[in-house]
């Protein structure tokens, strides 16, 4: 099997998201390549551009979702009584755990 690599800056977007809608649709290129190239085991219920379209529409909102997450948890962070420094061990701290309540509300863990 081909293996794919889509890289990411890890640095957010023009609409916040970390990866462009051009490497969104690379990795849906990617996915349904993937998996068109195992057709004795998968079988596409709906033609092979579709899936692949509805793969970018889930895509998109996930990370549309993920970025709402951040800035909650940013805000959240800041609105703190005392200033935490981006980037100390107390803000990454208060960032994964704010993160994971976050991710607990949309009932992702």
């Amino acid at each position: 099997m081909k293996k794919h690599r889509i890289s990411s800056s890890g640095k957010p977007d023009q609409d916040g998201s970390k990866l462009s809608r051009e490497k969104v649709i690379e990795l849906s290129h990617a996915l349904t390549t993937g998996l068109s190239a195992h057709k004795e085991h998968i079988q596409f219920l709906q033609a092979v551009n579709d899936v692949r379209l509805e793969i970018v529409q889930i895509l998109q909102s996930l990370l549309r979702d993920e970025h709402r997450m951040d800035v909650r948890v940013r805000d959240k962070i800041r609105s703190q009584k005392r200033e935490i420094p981006e980037g100390s061990a107390e803000w990454d701290i208060l960032f994964r755990k704010y993160y994971s309540e976050e991710m607990q509300k949309l009932g992702a863990i």
